[in-house]
């Protein structure tokens, strides 16, 4: 019987609905990780078995947060209090499944799918996790037994502001597909602060206001300050001759950092937990102590202002110039933050290049995130050496691309100067790929009139 007990769940697959785990359930064990070290022993000890689903249990859990999370006491346990924490408490539980599933993909190491959107409509999240655990009737009655309704908690949750429409309700949509079927996949986007707006009506006209989602800050996200990304722009490209060739040398002008926040995406009826990593713009010198000595207090946060600008609002008004240059640098912030994290875990696992389109699978969702090709490339060539033509082989394998109209204003188009101007590098890495096209084109056709037509730029 002992013996029974100590042999874990090997499948994140859930036959049953979540009333299962109310037995004692154990979470599976990775072999030949971190073992035989006294503490981390005693670390799968205490971490073996899934949290029990037992009323008891989750009103324990709830006050538990109210009081070491908030810091609110008995006496100043409102429903929004109540919201908070009983969201923390069912995270609680998103989080063991999603480490778990986290842990089972990497020691399975099969292909994995990355889908890269500008915006994730991902709607309330409170509702949508305790109808996919299948806890939602056992939070009710424990939350009544506390004086408080499921219902009215449901309504303190603000919406995050991540997506505007058609194409972010998308985005979430193939998100929880993904882990309801139990594929090993990640979603990448961006952390805004502001959202795109909110309407209000004033004397009969609608007036536009910032959409600050996070006043009451998201219960749902974890901070990942362990997880951040030098972000280049500007500056020029040098010749560097190594070991007899020329090599091409980025000497950027600006540097931000890219930071991580995570949100776990539960499946329906699954262990299957998946992640959608958001990106956060963060100024790589936070404070201009110089300037703020002679007096200039604009100058000294100057840095973390144009930083934190990349991430404040989505799609940003692009009728102006600067509107076109916020754009441009919201769009490449986030894919090259992304693909170096998806190159780093790919490396992690002691793969070599040629496995690349093997392990990796990347979704472009429409136009927005499509600067991440000639990233990859980038980083292929100019960070790990690799010869130009074999890596365009490979990063040819590796991408798809989902254009979802054939409108005109969806189709981007950028100056090529405002282009050479932000990303001098990719500019030459797109006129290399512009070639290439055209000699597969001149192949198919002999009318060169015609060839010119499938121009890139």
């Amino acid at each position: 019987m002992e013996e029974e007990q100590k042999s874990p769940r090997r499948s994140i697959h859930r036959k049953s609905s979540r009333v299962f785990l109310k037995e004692k359930q154990f979470r599976p064990e990775f072999h030949g990780q971190l073992k035989g070290e006294e503490r981390t022993d005693k670390l799968w000890k205490l971490m073996a078995e899934y949290l029990d689903s037992d009323l008891i249990t989750i009103q324990k859990s709830i006050v538990s947060h109210v009081e070491y999370t908030l810091a609110r006491t008995r006496f100043n346990f409102d429903n929004l209090s109540c919201y908070r924490a009983t969201a923390f408490s069912v995270r609680d539980r998103l989080i063991e499944s999603w480490n778990d599933s986290q842990q089972i993909f990497t020691a399975s190491d099969n292909k994995r799918v990355y889908y890269i959107s500008l915006e994730y409509l991902l709607g309330r999240l409170l509702k949508n996790n305790l109808y996919n655990i299948d806890l939602e009737k056992d939070y009710k009655e424990a939350l009544s037994d506390l004086g408080f309704k499921l219902e009215d908690l449901y309504e303190e949750e603000i919406n995050p502001a991540l997506g505007n429409g058609g194409l972010g309700r998308l985005a979430a949509c193939y998100l929880d597909s993904l882990a309801t079927l139990e594929y090993p996949g990640w979603g990448y986007g961006i952390r805004y602060d502001y959202g795109m707006f909110r309407q209000k009506i004033i004397k009969g006209y609608q007036v536009e206001l910032p959409d600050y989602w996070l006043i009451q800050q998201n219960p749902w996200e974890i901070e990942r300050s362990d997880v951040a990304y030098d972000i280049y722009f500007g500056g020029h490209v040098e010749s560097v001759y190594e070991g007899g060739r020329e090599k091409r040398n980025w000497i950027p002008a600006e540097n931000i950092i890219a930071m991580a926040y995570d949100t776990p995406i539960s499946g329906y009826r699954t262990f299957n937990t998946i992640n959608l990593r958001l990106w956060r713009s963060r100024p790589a010198n936070e404070f201009d102590f110089s300037s703020f000595n002679t007096g200039d207090y604009f100058e000294a946060v100057k840095s973390r202002q144009e930083a934190e600008l990349i991430t404040s609002v989505l799609y940003p008004n692009d009728l102006t110039y600067s509107g076109k240059e916020l754009r441009l640098r919201q769009q490449y912030f986030f894919c090259s933050a992304t693909i170096q994290d998806v190159i780093r875990r790919f490396l992690k696992k002691g793969h070599k290049w040629d496995e690349l389109p093997s392990k990796v699978a990347i979704q472009l969702n429409d136009t927005h995130p499509t600067l991440a090709i000639p990233e990859m490339l980038r980083i292929l060539i100019d960070l790990y050496d690799l010869d130009p033509i074999y890596s365009w082989k490979l990063v040819q394998k590796v991408f798809a691309y989902t254009n979802h109209t054939i409108f005109p204003e969806a189709m981007e188009k950028w100056p090529i100067e405002l282009f050479q101007k932000l990303f001098p590098r990719h500019l030459e890495i797109i006129y290399s790929i512009n070639f290439q096209f055209m000699q597969e084109i001149q192949k198919r056709y002999e009318n060169e009139s015609e060839d010119r037509k499938n121009h890139l730029l």
